[in-house]
């Protein structure tokens, strides 16, 4: 495999850079493509962080198309954090993955990850990570002594690893528009663009996830996520127990579904029978991708700010979703004006059922409307 590619470290330590390191991407895009050379990409984190980079994982591909493209990323520490491959396996983004063990590391892991690169022979790397300073040198100095000569959107500089906040509104930017600030290199990233969320799911994946769904026959549902790997995002069983109860009484015509990892199969089961309505525990049946080819038949999301929550945003469905204080208000929140988020910053325990209740009406309420109109539409054309 051809190795020419050497380029300065572009380290983009500032704006008065900026020309100068697009110049030399737009050059180094050029001859990786041209020598069908291996690019990576560093992105560590799980479902939802995964999710909220798909906008830099199609950047890549449409910057470095001939590339093979190889994810280095870490191993889940925990069964309820999917690896970034179950997001974007298949999809065309990526060719494979490098994975390195979770912490506590010791130098025979860092010896196996250095050997790994080496072998690919690249030279190129794009950084798509959230990491402090110190980490990210750490991280720049051991790429390149496993002979990567340039890196990409490496965030450097204080206004990269920080999200902006707009002085006059006061709304802070989606991690998912920083993240594309520091590729700005690559060129622009619409992340308005539903087509840089397209997770490109395969007929197979459509057809297992249809399959799963049958036993409902076709009936309308929600699909429910009550897991998250931080428990200080959970709003607790006697919440969700007693917001089930009241919209079961409203609402038993539609089906429920629950997605989510295999541990949370017991609880979301105990919480199905509060519903009067046919419901499905899909927690731990379905692959990441599966289950985002489920939802996108489903009415709405309703859940936790979550990884399932971002699949849900990405394959067309509104979210109603908690938060409390473990994000920054809306850097976190699902892209998109049908959405509707409650953000209590001091506990998401302080959030009423009530207060979901609301939105649930709300959101059903306009579905109801929307459908009338459409079928208005289709009757006034035949």
């Amino acid at each position: 495999m051809a190795r020419e590619s050497v380029f300065p470290l572009n380290l983009q330590i500032g704006s008065v850079y900026d020309d100068l390191a697009k110049t030399y991407d737009q050059e180094l895009c050029k001859k990786v493509n041209s020598n069908a050379g291996t690019v990576l990409i560093f992105r560590i984190g799980s479902l939802g962080d995964t999710v909220v980079a798909l906008p830099c994982f199609h950047k890549v591909a449409q910057s470095f198309p001939k590339a093979r493209r190889i994810v280095v990323t870490a191993s889940s520490a925990s069964q309820k954090a999917a690896p970034v491959e179950s997001v974007v396996r298949n999809s065309g983004l990526i060719h494979g993955a490098i994975y390195f063990p979770p912490p506590p590391r010791d130098l025979r892991d860092f010896w196996a990850l250095y050997r790994c690169i080496r072998q690919t022979g690249a030279t190129t790397l794009v950084y798509i990570a959230d990491r402090d300073l110190t980490t990210t040198l750490r991280d720049l100095c051991f790429f390149r002594a496993c002979g990567v000569r340039h890196i990409i959107g490496a965030p450097l500089t204080r206004d990269l690893r920080r999200l902006r906040k707009d002085p006059l509104t006061g709304v802070t930017e989606r991690e998912a528009q920083r993240l594309a600030r520091c590729l700005s290199p690559l060129g622009p990233i619409d992340i308005d663009d539903p087509r840089m969320w397209d997770l490109q799911l395969l007929p197979d994946e459509l057809c297992v996830a249809d399959a799963t769904l049958a036993p409902l026959r076709g009936r309308d549902f929600i699909v429910i996520s009550l897991g998250g790997k931080d428990q200080t995002k959970d709003w607790g069983n006697d919440n969700w127990s007693a917001l089930l109860q009241i919209m079961a009484a409203k609402y038993s015509d539609f089906g429920l579904v629950f997605i989510g990892s295999s541990d949370e199969f017991d609880r979301s089961a105990v919480m199905a029978a509060r519903w009067s309505g046919p419901t499905l525990n899909l927690c731990g049946r379905l692959a990441p991708r599966e289950s985002a080819a489920a939802m996108r038949r489903a009415l709405f999301y309703l859940g936790h700010d979550s990884g399932p929550m971002h699949l849900a945003t990405v394959v067309g469905i509104p979210c109603i979703a908690v938060f409390g204080p473990a994000n920054m208000s809306e850097s976190w929140h699902p892209l998109g004006a049908r959405h509707q988020i409650i953000h209590n910053m001091e506990s998401i325990r302080r959030i009423l059922p009530d207060k979901v209740l609301g939105a649930v009406d709300k959101m059903i309420s306009e579905i109801s409307i929307r459908k009338s109109h459409k079928f208005q539409w289709q009757f006034n054309n035949t």
